[in-house]
């Protein structure tokens, strides 16, 4: 590589460098000054991704680094974007209530900082390579953040399982990466598209795909490779849990868009029987299990496998409107968890517990009535009831399917939209028409405002949409 093209290269990756660097800078400041610098990492760790945010936002270079194993363009600014701001509302809602929950160390934050960073990398990657080595910093970190609490037995449990299970899934990528490099003799993944293009498909090369697509599938909790959602949904510290539902779902979603809009889009006939099957099982899935939950974050967490499942319904278009309602759909459904989570986050009881089991949240309106109008809007939301932001979610989607000419898939979309339902709206009754059965704690400040600017956004989506969903648009144009 020349000193030109290297130049090039490091200013194509300056945020990911800045990003890395400051983690490390971090890192020391908390070795050197102890454990009396926990407030001052984690505030300092929210400026840093801010910055890297802002600077991702306003910069408009195009083009490949490191012999085109990292690509820059309208697609990864989005998502690079979404991602960071998932990154600094978990941090944010970590630093409100850290010591309770035992997150008040000095390695918490660099550690969401450098799963962050593996995000950057994996949405980014344009080369097998560069794939499995963005996925694995981003998921290392999360083994360790959810079995941060130590103290507790469903926390530890939870990071023992994600751990076991991601490493299958691991083995299960690198397996199809071997398969495909050795069908394509290629690493990247605009030369696997041009001989997949030239050459007619082997059957060992379609279960190459096969096993990266699951790989990827595991990474959003989409079925059949949930099996890991809802207990680490549950045991994991709750900002933690929220972290799981924003970030690392849009890195992985990312990925999963650029392998099969790009890499193996010659072999569209294929991948697309795989999507439309997954995307199936995971609305009704996520749909009918969620009916019989009673812990709201087992509830949420298989909201998550159907929301994942309606995403994939844009995917499954494969073309340009697919892939924009892709990307809006994870973005909306990332402000609507941290809005949920934030509100889960804020019903703790006097004597330091928190509340998780669904029955619990009776009477909320009469003992919290923001927190109840907030949460209610959230529901609605998740439901897909216009006019708010999660039903142009999923019309976005369905839209995608339906121009497509995948007529079923639409259906069976409405039709588990009509199911989740049920259960959202079972939570708004309990909170508006059933006796209170006990008393919360003063909601803190900070967490009035996270879930306030989070229902404030799903509220009045369709003021500023426009411009989010021309970028969304900008975005697809990256493939079509």
């Amino acid at each position: 590589m020349t000193p030109e093209l290297f130049s090039q290269s490091l200013q194509l990756a300056l945020p990911e460098i800045i990003l890395a660097v400051g983690a490390l800078v971090l890192l020391m400041m908390g070795v050197f000054i102890g454990e009396k610098s926990n407030q001052l990492i984690s505030g300092l760790s929210i400026a840093l991704l801010a910055v890297v945010g802002l600077l991702i936002t306003v910069s408009t270079g195009n083009g490949e680094a490191f012999g085109g194993a990292f690509i820059v363009d309208p697609f990864a600014r989005f998502m690079k974007v979404a991602a960071i701001a998932g990154s600094i509302f978990a941090l944010a809602m970590s630093a409100v209530q850290g010591r309770a929950m035992q997150l008040d160390k000095i390695e918490y934050p660099i550690l969401l900082v450098l799963s962050t960073l593996g995000m950057l990398l994996l949405i980014s990657a344009n080369d097998l390579i560069a794939f499995y080595l963005g996925l694995e910093l981003m998921s290392l970190a999360l083994y360790v953040v959810a079995a941060f609490n130590r103290d507790s037995l469903r926390s530890t449990e939870a990071g023992l399982k994600y751990f076991v299970l991601g490493a299958l899934s691991s083995g299960m990528l690198l397996y199809g990466m071997s398969l495909v490099y050795g069908f394509t003799g290629n690493t990247g993944f605009q030369e696997i598209a041009t001989v997949l293009s030239s050459e007619p498909r082997g059957l060992g090369l379609v279960f190459g795909m096969v096993f990266m697509l699951a790989g990827a599938c595991f990474k959003i909790s989409a079925v059949p490779f949930h099996m890991w959602t809802p207990d680490v949904y549950e045991g994991a510290p709750t900002p933690v849990t929220a972290f799981f539902a924003a970030g690392p779902k849009i890195a992985a979603m990312a990925i999963l868009i650029r392998l099969t809009s790009e890499t193996f889009l010659p072999l569209i006939s294929d991948w697309r029987q795989i999507i439309v099957f997954v995307a199936i099982a995971s609305m009704m899935l996520g749909s009918f299990a969620a009916v019989g939950q009673k812990n709201i974050k087992r509830l949420m967490a298989y909201s998550s496998i159907g929301h994942m499942g309606f995403a994939l319904v844009g995917l499954s278009a494969g073309s340009e409107s697919g892939v924009s309602g892709v990307a809006l759909y994870m973005l909306i459904y990332m402000m609507m968890s941290f809005g949920t989570f934030a509100c889960i986050m804020s019903m703790r009881r006097p004597d330091g517990t928190y509340v998780e089991e669904i029955d619990e949240l009776a009477g909320l309106f009469a003992r919290k009535p923001f927190m109840a109008v907030v949460l209610t809007a959230q529901m609605f939301s998740m439901a897909g009831i216009p006019p708010l932001a999660g039903f142009f979610a999923k019309y976005y989607v369905f839209l995608a399917a339906v121009e497509a000419g995948l007529f079923t898939l639409a259906v069976v979309g409405f039709l588990t939209s009509v199911v989740a339902a049920y259960y959202y709206l079972r939570i708004v009754k309990l909170m508006w028409f059933d006796e209170p059965k006990g008393e919360f704690e003063r909601t803190p400040g900070e967490l009035r405002f996270i879930f306030g600017i989070s229902g404030l956004l799903i509220t009045t989506y369709i003021l500023y949409g426009g411009p989010i969903g021309s970028a969304a648009d900008a975005a697809a144009r990256s493939f079509f």
